[in-house]
């Protein structure tokens, strides 16, 4: 066990926490964590699961390798013409989700419940949260989805880590690879790190949306109820509209405009919004202040086009 681990047990032990040590304990100290263990730790998971085949695969579908490695659940149904590859770890796919003709998914891969597949390209390391909704050719690599994630269309995420109900327009994309193949160095509240990763995207927290055509330098990280539009270079506060790239400066969303939308993003999946929900996204508005005065972000109305 790394010496930094050993470290935080033992403070942990002497605040009075019942600490137990497990083989193959992770430690994650950072956001980037999570995406650099998220391979490892996935086909881990998914290698313990018990083999079933409750949902269908069509005729004609595709299963390269072991098949026993798809793990399907009842309800879940693979069309004709997608092509599953198991040979590099386990798929799993929940009940109810869908994966349509021309959509491809590489193990190691989960797939939550009430998924809709619709010809994406679900490569190696990605895990899907309950109720997303991919397609248009779009591509994931080694990310982590929520729930409720909009992917519908043309663009690529690539080692990046999505709250949920985020909105990716058609074409928004992130980068994961500097032009010098040096490591990705990120900001935090000690300043700036190197995350020590060749491969890092970006981090999107709950209720962000980009416009079409988004573009994410890789390292950034997306507040809360945010919006995005054309290049992202940096870091984005919390209730946000930033359209930096564009030649306009950063603009606070008002919170009851970022609740409103929340509610009929929700409404439309037929969730609602709950008063506990709506006290948790008041205080984030609250408590991110500093961050957006910090950051230039002005009080007023947004306006794209002059």
């Amino acid at each position: 066990m790394a010496g930094r681990t050993v470290e935080l047990l033992a403070k942990l032990r002497e605040r009075g926490f019942e600490v137990r040590e497990a083989a193959g304990l992770v430690l994650v100290e950072n956001p980037w964590d999570i995406v650099k263990h998220c391979l490892d730790l996935l086909s881990r998971d998914l290698s313990s699961m018990e083999p079933r085949r409750g949902g269908v695969v069509e005729e004609g579908a595709v299963v390269k390798g072991d098949a026993s490695k798809l793990i399907l659940e009842e309800g879940a149904v693979v069309e004709p013409l997608a092509f599953i590859d198991v040979r590099g770890g386990p798929v799993f796919i929940g009940a109810g989700s869908v994966v349509e003709s021309g959509s491809r998914i590489t193990g190691p891969a989960y797939v939550g419940r009430g998924v809709q597949v619709k010809g994406a390209y679900v490569r190696e390391g990605c895990f899907v949260g309950d109720g997303c909704r991919l397609g248009g050719g779009g591509e994931l690599e080694v990310s982590v989805l929520h729930g409720y994630v909009n992917k519908y269309h043309l663009g690529f995420l690539g080692h990046s880590y999505v709250g949920e109900w985020v909105n990716l327009a058609a074409a928004t994309t992130n980068s994961d690879l500097k032009n010098t193949y040096g490591t990705v160095r990120a900001y935090t509240p000690r300043g700036r790190v190197d995350t020590g990763m060749l491969k890092l995207g970006c981090f999107i927290a709950d209720h962000a949306k980009t416009s079409i055509g988004t573009m994410i330098y890789a390292g950034v990280k997306v507040g809360v109820c945010s919006h995005l539009h054309g290049f992202v270079v940096r870091d984005v506060p919390s209730f946000t509209i930033w359209a930096e790239g564009l030649g306009r400066r950063p603009v606070e969303l008002r919170l009851e405009s970022a609740l409103e939308t929340a509610r009929r993003v929700e409404a439309r999946r037929g969730v609602e919004l709950f008063r506990e929900e709506v006290e948790v996204l008041r205080e984030v508005f609250k408590l991110t202040e500093h961050e957006r005065v910090e950051a230039g972000v002005v009080k007023g109305d947004f306006k794209l086009r002059p």
